[in-house]
């Protein structure tokens, strides 16, 4: 499980979670949002309370729920080319 980035990042990108993150190269800025690495993420939730746009979710549950689809668990998950095993 790892924390998610929604669609409230799309074309914001702060940044302000990556400067909290105590995992180097945990999150990471592409061209239109952060994503953050399912395999490198510890989930301490630093990253949630920093997002001034309330945009990462605490699990992947959460995401999908939220956002209505699990688009954003899946580009997360292939922007780090991995497989997303839908549940």
């Amino acid at each position: 499980m790892s924390h998610i980035i929604g669609s409230k990042c799309i074309d914001t990108k702060d940044g302000a979670c990556i400067l909290v993150c105590p995992i180097e190269d945990c999150i990471i800025e592409a061209e239109e949002s952060m994503y953050i690495n399912p395999e490198t993420c510890i989930d301490c939730g630093a990253c949630i309370y920093e997002c001034p746009v309330e945009a990462i979710y605490d699990s992947e549950e959460e995401a999908i729920k939220e956002e209505g689809t699990n688009k954003y668990v899946k580009k997360n998950y292939e922007f780090f080319n991995l497989k997303y095993e839908d549940t």
